[in-house]
């Protein structure tokens, strides 16, 4: 039976070639985007009152660790390098698939509570099939859109086993993977690959082909201590294995020079600004990528490090780099500059149409328009903390919170309604959520209420 949803009355923000609507009306038939228009008048349909509303499309979070959603917070003051030696060498030993199950799905429905719709899961603490299948299975459960990146656990070598940087990923269970999940509307599989700057050149030549051969996106961590194979990315140049299957994230050990080389390739760049200025990465790769023509999908990263929302990740990049560029001016000229470098409208393209690009799917989701997947945030706006609205899109990006996301919807289906996540009853969900996370930071002797190991 058809289903039609009538969204009444927004100021809609489309991101998309249409163009703004200080008010309209957007209709929804089945997962699908039929029309936005000023006014539409339409039998049968579910009509939603949204006046007051900013609707705007859903966030794409770039990039995310959901395994640690169990430990928020207790990474929060670590930089990057005891981030490696207590998360990976340490806490991350301890997750059974339970414990990866749980965490997953707290996190996707937490994502979904903010007003993403569609969340990079780059799950790299899955030391067997059963950890995986825990993942994937979570990412399911919780209605939201998802990529599952497929990565490898990064423990400290034991004695007469190869260390993590010389293993190549595991291809079988890629395929293992493919075959299970390979067409389901809301999930795809990609590999989430150590890459040059984590492996020898040989394991990265092997991960780079495989996923070229099964037609997937290799997304890998660039920058954090000193690189494994320094002259990897120029033997994959000439392997010919880079393009726009390549997503690096962070990059910042990247040069002026690999990172021209790299844009003009078609690959992709996810930065996490909050957590790379927190741990010790440095500086986004965003005005780097500007002055290229190109901009940055952003994803949260850590939920052990800090907040789970997308806006707020938008807000930081925006600021951080409107910083720079101001103090650079101010270096040449002596003075502020006379109109500011980013508009509050790229930055909210950056958790949108950026990340659909970054997964390949901008002709699916990442704007509002008819024959796109209904992928949408209803954002109050009549509230106390949004009054008046001049520019919705301003608003949104510097004014919104999570207390203004109303409703959620993922290919046509409310995942959020009123304020409210539809069909989660989340008293035992977190009372499973905080019981696993206690049993991991007690298992690695840390201290439950100053995030030390004794």
């Amino acid at each position: 039976m058809t289903q039609r949803t009538l969204i009444r009355g927004a100021s809609i923000v489309t991101m998309d070639a249409q163009g703004d609507l200080p008010v309209g009306d957007l209709l929804v038939v089945d997962e699908t985007i039929e029309a936005i228009a000023p006014r539409l008048s339409v039998d049968g349909a579910q009509v939603v009152d949204a006046t007051g509303c900013i609707l705007v499309p859903g966030f794409v979070n770039a990039h995310m660790h959901t395994w640690q959603t169990a430990l928020r917070g207790v990474a929060a003051n670590w930089t990057l390098l005891q981030y490696f030696r207590h998360m990976h060498a340490g806490l991350a030993t301890v997750f059974g698939p339970e414990d990866l199950r749980i965490a997953t799905l707290a996190g996707a429905l937490n994502q979904l509570n903010c007003g993403t719709t569609t969340l990079v899961d780059w799950c790299h603490n899955n030391p067997t099939p059963a950890h995986s299948d825990a993942a994937v299975d979570a990412l399911l459960a919780s209605g939201i859109r998802a990529a599952f990146f497929h990565g490898t656990p990064k423990p400290d070598p034991q004695p007469g086993q190869a260390p993590f940087w010389e293993v190549p990923h595991p291809r079988a269970e890629i395929q293992r993977l493919l075959k299970a999940h390979q067409g389901r509307p809301l999930l795809s599989v990609h590999a989430a690959v150590l890459g040059p700057h984590y492996s020898t050149l040989e394991v990265a030549v092997h991960d780079f082909r495989m996923a070229r051969d099964f037609g997937l996106i290799a997304s890998l961590h660039q920058g954090g201590g000193a690189a494994r194979a320094p002259e990897g990315w120029a033997q994959l140049e000439a392997l010919g294995l880079l393009g726009e299957q390549i997503n690096i994230v962070h990059g910042h050990a990247l040069s002026d020079e690999q990172l021209k080389r790299f844009c003009g390739l078609g690959m992709s760049f996810s930065a996490a600004a909050e957590n790379e200025m927190t741990q010790g990465h440095g500086h986004p790769l965003t005005g780097r990528l500007r002055a290229l023509g190109r901009a940055p999908s952003l994803g949260v990263d850590l939920e052990s490090v800090l907040g789970g929302d997308m806006i707020t990740q938008a807000r930081i990049a925006l600021g951080v780099q409107r910083s720079l560029d101001n103090e650079a001016h101010r270096a040449a000229h002596g003075g502020i500059p006379d109109t500011t470098s980013i508009t509050t409208r790229e930055a909210l393209a950056w958790i949108t149409v950026e990340g659909a690009r970054m997964l390949r799917q901008l002709h699916r989701i990442g704007t509002l328009a008819p024959g796109k997947q209904a992928d949408l945030v209803l954002i109050r706006a009549d509230s106390l903390n949004m009054q008046p609205v001049h520019d919705p899109v301003s608003a949104v990006v510097f004014q919104a919170t999570l207390a203004n996301i109303d409703s959620v919807m993922v290919a046509g289906q409310w995942r959020k309604r009123a304020g409210q996540l539809v069909g989660v009853d989340l008293p035992p969900l977190l009372a499973a959520l905080r019981a696993s996370g206690e049993k991991i930071t007690r298992a690695m002797g840390m201290g439950a209420s100053n995030g030390v190991f004794a």
